[in-house]
């Protein structure tokens, strides 16, 4: 299994920052892994909520689908795979620091990262996609401070 956990300090309220998270389509905005990402049906998002997207990881592209899992507004939301190339579960973990907001981001795959690459890839892609994960988090956290509507 593959775990990738990486946190940052925004510098806006916890619910500010869940209520960005969880559009769907501001994902592409700031994890530059995903092309595209929208939320499957309208309505307000919450367990069950659907998504649908592409990925590129290391040139590779891969489509996904994931539900809501669990939604606890703004402490923490759970996403998971449902349909794509290989399983993988998402948290957001969000906790009030010092006037703004500690984001644990964490990743697991229980198959590895490597997935449509072969296991043997998995510790380079890993590795690779921790540092991607680190440089997206750090692009929220400056998005967000200098944009707090994420515009």
């Amino acid at each position: 299994m593959a775990v990738i956990e990486e946190s940052v300090f925004i510098a806006r309220p916890p619910q500010e920052v869940f209520d960005y998270l969880i559009r769907s389509e501001n994902v592409p905005v700031w994890d530059s892994s995903v092309i595209r990402s929208e939320q499957i049906g309208d309505g307000p998002v919450g367990v069950g909520t659907r998504s649908e997207g592409t990925s590129k990881i290391m040139g590779r592209h891969f489509d996904w689908v994931t539900e809501n899992t669990y939604f606890d507004p703004p402490n923490r939301t759970v996403i998971q795979s449902v349909d794509g190339k290989f399983d993988f579960t998402i948290a957001y973990s969000l906790e009030p620091q010092d006037h703004g907001t500690r984001l644990t981001y964490r990743v697991d795959a229980p198959s590895g990262l490597g997935g449509v690459f072969g296991k043997l890839a998995d510790p380079f892609v890993q590795k690779a996609h921790t540092r991607t994960v680190r440089a997206n988090l750090e692009t929220l956290a400056d998005l967000l401070a200098e944009h707090p509507d994420g515009g």
